[in-house]
């Protein structure tokens, strides 16, 4: 059974009902908590981190609100944002909001081509970044963009007005226009955000959501997961840019009045979850990954006694997980000592894995991907509460998630309760509510493929059902690769631009569930063998293959090819075939289609060869 809503998160959550647009997420705080910490955010030029209360960052909004509107720019004008997890990247999504514009937010580790292609299919009138470099790359890439302003956040030195796209610098952008009449604000059903997916194509398309869709899909999420305390802390590391991130972290928290602290960096983010000490964690599996990886590495130098010690604890915890949980408990035959022994494997192992996340968190969320099982069954069973959710972009974005009380990890939990999830005749999973977005920004045939005339989206994912509404995601029905960290690859389009290089005949790109993509090819002999000259290799030698210098330069190569794709997109390793893939092998079908399962099944030691080579060495 569930535990009761505490009193203090009941009454925040009722207040939430009443909003209709995410400007209100703030500024219904300022008659209730003006003075309570809203953001922490480190300030590099100072050397440590600074407070901003629900009042100052109110006031701050109101600033650039100003600003903005000293441009002239008409209800629903589209404003880029290339920023990190910062103060700024509030400030310039609430004033845009506000103003009744539409933030159109970049991927910081997009490539300059791609980030010039969304400016320009979104035709953004306003650019703010962090760097007067990444504009430049940017304005290199597409010299033909038609902004009207260029705002640079950290380079004082970065106005030049009188460039053809004038470049200012944030203090000069804000001074500008302080006392500009402020326009009128939003409407629940204007467009509160056009975020760029790669979907089913390799050209990114702009997803439209509306201020009623994020608020209908946090009051969704918060049926499923509460906070239990009366200040929550919230680490924010994900990508703003990615609509889970702005969803469930930061819209989530800053309506319900907690407090938000944005990462310096992931390589600062174990020193960032011992300082800030956060009570609710949104991750990818990525993430639990990696920390899994540690500790598997450094239990592997402990001795005998204490792998068993681990081992018996992660078995003693998993059987209290499920009775917790309504699972099916498996016994053994020294289940009778639980009782015992359980608080002694707590303390010499759960709690110094909790420790690890600052000790504070009972709520932790991944999403983005599938979680590991093997990850999973671990890190609950040794007190880490994970719970696994599903979405896309397109559903702003949470579709399901599993439930305090109900956890149950082989699944993504039962559908949000103000949605409605059908099965077709395929056993694609379909979604329908009010969190389901407008369509795609200018793509009215691409809508069409994905919303049903009586308003369904096709995920584009198959599924199960099971009697008591959790789902569980069994395949896709679309080929598209989705990374650890939740980044979504269309393979066939990347595959098309890996084989126009002649070198590649053929190309498999691969990445579900891992950190990076990596690609198969196979060689043009005669292509080959100037390549090889080129290199000082012997073109004939089996072992040319796999030289350092062969694989290098054919990445290089691979990423030329691709260079129009995210960085994410893009392949880090190769591995290099001499053997066709043909219809006599198997590895295509009869209407020369590739067989993608077979091919990586055949070469599955190679593709686990590809990522253990770029893997963390253990010490």
């Amino acid at each position: 059974m569930a535990p009761k809503i505490p009193e203090n998160a009941r009454k925040r959550i009722q207040a939430l009902d009443v909003l209709t647009t995410l400007p209100e997420l703030l500024t219904h705080h300022l008659n209730v908590r003006p003075d309570a910490v809203a953001f922490k955010s480190y300030r590099n030029s100072e050397k440590r981190w600074k407070d901003y209360t629900f009042r100052e960052t109110a006031q701050l909004v109101e600033r650039w609100r100003h600003a903005l509107a000293g441009l002239g720019l008409p209800r629903g004008a589209r404003c880029a944002m290339l920023l990190p997890n910062c103060i700024e990247a509030v400030l310039f999504d609430q004033a845009v909001l506000a103003n009744a514009c539409v933030p159109v937010p970049l991927h910081a580790i997009d490539t300059p081509k791609s980030s010039a292609y969304i400016l320009q299919d979104s035709g953004a009138e306003v650019l703010v970044t962090n760097k007067k470099l990444k504009w430049r790359q940017i304005r290199e890439a597409d010299p033909e963009l038609t902004l009207k302003l260029v705002v640079v956040t950290d380079d004082e030195n970065a106005d030049d007005p009188d460039a053809p796209i004038p470049v200012l610098s944030l203090e000069t952008f804000l001074a500008r226009t302080p006392d500009e009449p402020l326009p009128t604000g939003p409407d629940a059903n204007d467009l509160a955000a056009l975020v760029y997916t790669s979907g089913t194509t390799g050209r990114p398309k702009g997803v439209m959501l509306t201020h009623r869709n994020i608020l209908a899909n946090i009051r969704g999420v918060l049926k499923s997961l509460w906070p239990s305390r009366d200040e929550e802390v919230f680490l924010s590391f994900l990508p703003l840019s990615h609509t889970f991130e702005r969803t469930a972290s930061y819209y989530l928290s800053l309506g319900l009045g907690y407090t938000t602290a944005f990462n310096r960096s992931i390589a600062n983010l174990a020193d960032d979850l011992r300082t800030i000490r956060p009570t609710v964690l949104m991750s990818v599996p990525r993430v639990y990954d990696m920390i899994y990886g540690k500790l598997r590495d450094g239990l592997a130098k402990k001795s005998g006694a204490a792998r068993m010690i681990f081992d018996w604890a992660v078995e003693v915890g998993w059987r209290r997980f499920c009775r917790e949980n309504g699972l099916p408990v498996e016994s053994s035959m020294r289940s009778w000592l639980d009782p015992f022994v359980a608080g002694f494997l707590d303390r010499k192992v759960g709690k110094l894995l909790r420790s690890v996340f600052g000790d504070r968190i009972d709520l932790y969320i991944s999403g983005g991907a599938a979680l590991n099982p093997s990850v999973a069954k671990v890190f609950l069973a040794l007190g880490v509460p994970i719970y696994q959710g599903y979405g896309m972009t397109e559903a702003s974005p949470v579709i399901a998630v599993n439930a305090i009380g109900s956890n149950h990890p082989n699944t993504v939990g039962p559908a949000l309760s103000n949605l409605e999830v059908r099965l077709s005749e395929e056993g694609e999973l379909q979604v329908r509510g009010p969190s389901i977005m407008k369509g795609y920004w200018h793509r009215e045939d691409a809508t069409r493929e994905v919303l049903t005339a009586d308003g369904w989206l096709r995920t584009g994912d198959q599924a199960e059902i099971y009697s008591d509404g959790h789902i569980r995601i069994t395949g896709r029905i679309k080929e598209i690769i989705v990374t650890s960290t939740g980044e979504k690859v269309p393979p066939a389009d990347l595959e098309a631009a890996i084989e126009t290089d002649p070198l590649f005949s053929q190309a498999m790109v691969v990445g579900d569930d891992r950190p990076f993509i990596a690609a198969l090819a196979v060689v043009n002999p005669s292509e080959w063998e100037s390549f090889c000259r080129e290199l000082g290799l012997d073109p004939k030698d089996p072992a040319s293959y796999d030289s350092r210098e062969a694989q290098q330069a054919a990445v290089r190569r691979i990423k030329r090819a691709a260079s129009g794709f995210p960085n994410y997109g893009v392949p880090r390793q190769v591995k290099l075939l001499s053997e066709p893939w043909t219809i006599e092998n198997g590895t295509l079908t009869p209407t020369l289609k590739l067989k993608r399962n077979v091919v990586v099944q055949r070469y599955r030691e190679e593709i686990e060869a590809l990522y253990e080579a770029l893997a963390p060495k253990k010490r």
